[in-house]
């Protein structure tokens, strides 16, 4: 497979300047950053493009045929909808990845065309991506997903011996103290073990790898249940990935390819992730290549319940190899398929909300997302609600920031323990909208095939036809121009790996504390900070175009000393570094396990407390301020070539009536999604290229504002 290059470019046309960091192949304005005019976004905000609608989760359970295709597209239509994403479901006529099931997607396609829509298909015959519905289990099971486990546990007193050969797949071993829970490391030693006990009682671990999957959820499972029946396939193994595009993309571009980039627009991955700690056959020689040292006698000592410094670094070093390879042999193979196919990969992992547990599970997002064109997110369980902070949207919108990506994903309302009333669905779409998430895939719409009738909760309700149409409109504004975010959060994914809570915490303290107070921000990761953006004008540039002019460093155990020296020389550029709580412990080059103590940083601004202090705030850029505070209302900005957009939401119970002041100096106008009203706002103070006006915002209300510049 003929890799995408990346590369950055400018293009000119229709007088609007284009600026992105995308694939080479040909590409729409739906699938890069636009910088259009005030009058451009004007001319398109009554009848945007369909490409920026939101999408629908399409369940197909039981018989579909072309009559039931139609009535849904019809009922989807009208609901406000324009966009589907197609998932296969339980107990239908023509299998999953059957011909016939390839045959009823064209008729979808062909349906969806004649009614001007779009289509999403979902990669997998349910979840997580990567089984192709068994046939990874069934047809090649020697690319299977494999892992590390416990294979035997020996009890052993003081004084007894342990004396045999192992098989070849174990290939690690350490021995607890069921005591003191302390344990040390056992040699194996051309494949056998020799260990005798001291004082106390013991228990020996022994490691093995062996093909393991976490559990999935099929739709050709008789019981509808998830187990481990139909095997995920190894995601550190590109050949594996080939394979699954083979079993799946290939087989839709025989059928429906001369739609590709038309009518359909990409594939949605879901919750690729790993359960238990990931293995491949090459990642002995992959980690000592990439480390320069094995890792193979350490791996035992990641079952233990107190890993010592040393382990803790291997382990940590060990993280950072995986999460490499997951990036290199899953995401980015078919990221690039997608791009050049002119399609868009959109995904999500697992996890977002739980930032230790994401790091657990999935590596690092940041390096996932680095070349996926639709960074995602979901929504489920209620994680975003009325009595929760839920900055995770965040993660996504700051990966396709970062990375030059104009939209960013949140599949919401799949399994609610409390289902949304239209209302409340409308609240956490703003909730998520405000935190830059300007895609969403509304969940669930179930096929009327077989009588099964409209869908349930807030898709069935007639006043959701609103809220499509208000968050359709909202979507193609959020998602023109370039974010204006100048505040950059660190994300401490490193210092997780080296198993730091503290790190977590002291992240998501500083973003609730800056988001109520009005300064908006994206994370950075450690790659994009020393490798991605580039240093100018006292900013540190992201391939979207925006400018960072503070960083705030979190509470973190670890940073490399290629972003130290970064971080030093954008303040001495004329940039702020914040660090917050305490400065870094130890400084890291290639490894982890060849980190050193940091002794202190005697540059940038120190704040012990790790809040925001009103000396931290006053050192922070601002483009909106409240003359009274309203921790509730929260803001987006975004830059078009002629005109400052601003975006509010005031999440509180309580009507606002704010004094606000904002970065620009123009005409303002307030800009309805619903209605598609655009009006003027009176009664501005214009001065030091700010405007001074009164914002009111009704609870759970928002406000849409553009500044339109006076140069």
């Amino acid at each position: 497979m003929k890799k995408a290059v990346l590369v950055r470019f400018v293009y000119l046309a229709l007088g609007a300047t284009f600026i992105t960091s995308a694939p080479s192949s040909a590409q729409q304005n739906w699938q890069k950053i636009t910088n259009p005019t005030k009058a451009q976004l004007e001319a398109s905000f009554k009848n945007y493009p369909v490409e920026y609608a939101h999408t629908v989760t399409w369940g197909w359970d039981g018989p579909v045929s072309r009559e039931s295709i139609i009535k849904d597209l019809d009922a989807i239509l009208g609901q406000g909808l324009r966009v589907v994403t197609i998932e296969a479901g339980y107990k239908m006529i023509n299998p999953y990845l059957s011909s016939g099931w390839f045959e009823t997607v064209k008729v979808a396609v062909e349906e969806a065309k004649k009614r001007n829509m779009r289509v999403w298909i979902i990669d997998e015959g349910k979840y997580p991506s990567g089984f192709a519905g068994g046939k990874f289990s069934l047809e090649k099971p020697a690319l299977r997903m494999q892992g590390l486990v416990v294979a035997r546990r020996i009890a052993l007193t003081g004084g007894q011996e342990i004396k045999e050969d192992l098989p070849a797949d174990i290939i690690s071993a350490a021995a607890v103290n069921l005591g003191d829970k302390s344990h040390v490391l056992l040699q194996i030693q051309n494949g056998a073990l020799q260990w005798k006990a001291p004082e106390g009682n013991w228990q020996v671990l022994l490691v093995q790898h062996r093909f393991k999957t976490s559990v999935t959820r099929a739709a050709n499972n008789p019981t509808g249940g998830k187990d481990t029946t139909n095997s995920l396939f190894d995601y550190l193994n590109p050949e594996g990935t080939k394979q699954f595009l083979e079993f799946t993309h290939e087989q839709y571009k025989k059928y429906i390819g001369n739609e590709f980039g038309k009518t359909v627009l990409g594939f949605r991955g879901d919750e690729p992730d790993y359960g238990f700690t990931p293995w491949t056959p090459k990642m002995p020689s992959e980690f000592k290549k990439r480390k320069g040292y094995d890792v193979v006698p350490y791996l035992a000592s990641f079952f233990t319940a107190s890993l010592s410094e040393q382990e803790r670094r291997a382990k940590a070093d060990y993280w950072d190899v995986w999460s490499d390879l997951f990036k290199e042999s899953f995401f980015d193979v078919q990221a690039a398929w997608c791009a050049e196919n002119k399609l868009e990969y959109v995904v999500h992992l697992n996890h977002e909300e739980k930032m230790m547990d994401l790091v657990r599970s999935s590596g690092d997002f940041f390096k996932n997302m680095r070349n996926v064109q639709v960074p995602g997110v979901d929504a489920i369980w209620n994680q975003v609600w009325f009595d929760k902070v839920a900055d995770f949207p965040k993660l996504a919108s700051s990966a396709a920031h970062l990375f030059g990506r104009p939209r960013s994903l949140s599949e919401s309302f799949a399994a609610y323990n409390i289902p949304p009333t239209v209302a409340q669905a409308k609240w956490c779409v703003d909730y998520q909208m405000v935190r830059g998430i300007n895609l969403f895939e509304y969940m669930f719409w179930s096929g009327s095939a077989g009588g099964r009738g409209m869908p349930g909760s807030y898709l069935g309700k007639p006043e959701f036809k609103d809220l499509a149409v208000y968050s359709n409109r909202a979507a193609y504004l959020l998602s023109q121009g370039v974010p204006a975010a100048r505040i950059a959060l660190y994300h401490p994914t490193t210092s997780m790996w080296l198993g730091d809570s503290g790190a977590d915490k002291s992240t998501l303290s500083i973003s609730k504390q800056l988001l109520e107070n009005q300064f908006d921000y994206d994370f950075v990761d450690e790659q994009a900070l020393t490798e991605t953006m580039k240093l100018k004008n006292k900013q540190l540039v992201n391939d979207s175009g925006q400018g960072y002019s503070a960083i705030i460093i979190p509470s973190v155990t670890v940073i490399s000393s290629k972003a130290l020296s970064r971080l030093e020389a954008f303040q001495k550029a004329g940039g702020t570094v914040i660090f917050m709580a305490s400065q870094p412990k130890y400084v890291s080059d290639k490894t982890f396990m060849s980190m050193k103590k940091l002794e202190g940083v005697n540059w940038g601004i120190s704040e012990a407390s790790g809040n925001l202090t009103e000396r931290v705030k006053a050192a922070l850029p601002r483009d909106v301020t409240f003359k009274k505070a309203a921790p509730s209302v929260k803001y987006l900005h975004r830059k078009v070539k002629d005109a400052d957009f601003y975006f509010f939401f005031n999440e509180g119970e309580s009507n606002q009536e704010l004094e606000a002041t904002l970065s620009g100096q123009g005409e303002v106008t307030l800009w309805d999604p619903l209605t598609a009203e655009i009006t003027p706002v009176k009664n501005i103070v214009r001065k030091n290229d700010s405007s001074t006006l009164q914002l009111s915002i009704p609870a759970h209300g928002t406000r849409y504002l553009l500044i339109t510049s006076s140069k």
